[in-house]
């Protein structure tokens, strides 16, 4: 687990200088970003080099493994890479039943039978991907969180016809208000603990950034999947809920829909019940909204041109391909809803699941702990097999299905462990800490850099929860010393991090590798930092303004 705040001293001379000590502290954070986006070096070089870096770093200007610790150095390396094999074999957890439903759904026929149907709902296959890349994932993140989201959502969308880095960023971007919220409220209520605040008033805090800005990522949304699937067929122009030839002309209305049928009911359940269903609960009213009124809409279309004559061309060409049945096609995808209600809403069962716990811990204090049963790795992995049965995989079948996904996973394994191994080292060695206190001493200003110190601390760690367990400590000391109110900053915090799931490696790693981009993951993060950025600096704005509404 991330250390709380705290400060350690650089063992010697070789930092001058606060600013240099920062500076040298954000060296691995520099090396990642410019390495991937200016040099388009894959996520696995770049990360092998910010890994040796920070560990050099580490032991040689930040002490790890000093007096101090009680630990060596070669212990502390080998505790850092020991807790980032760890993690990473976690995540490769995620990934791999992710990646066999996708690979499963190919093979047997699923996926076109889903294409099928979605084209059903709605002729413009704009509208189906547009379900996917917001409720589908808000919906898992709300429920499971993890890496579950882009792990399932971006392999979807490809299938549905966007490019493979179209798909991921429209993933990222797509749950990522949902975050704050994720996993049934485990980024606040870890928040609230630190911090000895109530959980309500924390989410009452954080959903309002959100509320405000959370229809801009719906846009990217809109344009990603336009630039993939869009001019539409001519002959359909205007007939559909989408009408129009034009890339993201007519989705825009439905768009707006989306972003108010999810944001209206995640900010009334964060005001009124807590911080454990705002996403949940608001993707599925907000699904639940959405469709009601495109298949209204479609009917009321479908009445105004029954009194036309004459020939009319189909919008739907007709298949004489075999279509799966509906049940069968998602099965995988319904199992899993249904193991997420079940282990995530029903106490009794969440609570038999949870005490099973697999932990180990080194005599530095190193540590790691899983909840398998718990796990979303084991959620999906049963819908995986319910998949396997449902649409009557043979086993040879599920055998090449499985050989096909692991190999994908082998160039994975080595990014994942080089990007977490950065994460843990500058974590224990102080260099997170180091850069979060320069940013606080910016004094009165510091609201408008709230929102980006929650961002970088899911840049380091990839969680969420993990960044606030990181900084939220920090917001309330710098609260306290520049006299600030608390709650926006908590607020900020809270925005931040959810922010920051967009741009972290280990994300976009995952990510990459459910769609088949491995070594593509620098072109990613070049499209996903600056939305982030943008995002996160608006959120300052709205930090100050509501620092100075509370003062």
């Amino acid at each position: 687990m991330p250390r709380h705040w705290s400060m350690r001293s650089p063992s010697n001379d070789l930092t001058g200088s606060e600013s240099m000590t920062a500076l040298l502290a954000a060296l691995p954070v520099l090396a990642v970003l410019l390495l991937m986006t200016v040099f388009s070096w894959s996520a696995a070089r770049a990360g092998i080099v910010a890994a040796v870096l920070s560990v050099v770093l580490a032991v040689a200007v930040f002490d790890l493994g000093g007096e101090a610790d009680g630990f060596g150095a070669v212990d502390g390396i080998l505790g850092v890479v020991g807790e980032a094999g760890f993690i990473s074999a976690l995540i490769i957890g995620i990934i791999g039943p992710a990646l066999g439903i996708h690979h499963l759904q190919q093979h047997t026929g699923a996926a076109q039978s889903l294409r099928a149907f979605l084209a059903r709902v709605d002729p413009d296959p704009r509208i189906g991907a547009l379900l996917v890349a917001w409720f589908f994932t808000l919906f898992l993140e709300g429920a499971a969180g993890f890496g579950t989201p882009v792990a399932l959502a971006a392999p979807f969308l490809v299938a549905l016809g966007l490019s493979p880095l179209r798909a991921v960023t429209a993933a990222l971007a797509g749950h990522i208000a949902g975050v704050s919220f994720g996993a049934i409220g485990t980024p606040v209520l870890a928040q609230s603990a630190l911090i000895d605040a109530d959980p309500a008033t924390v989410a009452q805090a954080t959903a309002p950034y959100h509320m405000l800005l959370g229809a801009g990522l719906v846009a990217v949304v809109v344009v990603l999947i336009g630039q993939s699937l869009g001019p539409q067929n001519p002959d359909r122009q205007g007939t559909g809920p989408a009408g129009g030839s034009g890339s993201s002309r007519g989705l825009w209305r439905w768009g707006a829909l989306a972003a108010a049928s999810f944001l209206l009911p995640y900010g009334v359940i964060a005001t009124y019940l807590g911080p454990e269903l705002p996403t949940l609960g608001g993707s599925v009213v907000g699904a639940g909204i959405f469709m009601t009124v495109l298949v209204m809409t479609r009917r009321a279309q479908h009445r105004l041109q029954e009194p036309s004559t004459g020939p009319t061309t189909p919008t739907v060409a007709p298949s004489n391909t075999y279509q799966m049945p509906l049940i069968r096609a998602g099965a995988p995808y319904l199992i899993l809803i249904l193991l997420v209600v079940a282990t995530r809403l029903i106490p009794p069962v969440r609570q038999t699941l949870e005490t099973i716990t697999v932990e180990w811990q080194t005599s530095g204090g190193f540590t790691g702990a899983v909840q398998p049963l718990y796990h979303p790795a084991m959620l999906l992995t049963l819908s995986f097999l319910a998949g396997v049965v449902a649409q009557k995989a043979s086993f040879g079948e599920a055998v090449k299905v499985v050989v096909t996904a692991t190999r994908q996973l082998a160039p994975v394994v080595v990014a994942l462990i080089a990007v977490v191994t950065v994460a843990r080292t500058m974590s224990h060695a102080g260099m997170t800490d180091e850069l979060a206190s320069t940013a606080a001493s910016i004094g009165p200003g510091w609201p408008l850099l709230a929102p980006l110190v929650g961002a970088f601390g899911s840049f380091v760690t990839g969680s969420a929860t993990s960044a606030n367990v990181l900084f939220s400590e920090l917001q309330a000391s710098t609260a306290r010393t520049l006299e600030l109110p608390l709650m926006p900053l908590q607020g900020a915090q809270g925005f931040g991090a959810a922010a920051g799931n967009m741009i972290a490696p280990h994300n976009i790693v995952t990510a990459a590798a459910t769609v088949g981009a491995v070594g593509q993951e620098g072109r990613v993060l070049r499209l996903t930092l600056p939305l982030t950025l943008i995002y996160v600096t608006l959120g300052g704005g709205l930090t100050l303004l509501f620092s100075q509404m509370a003062a």
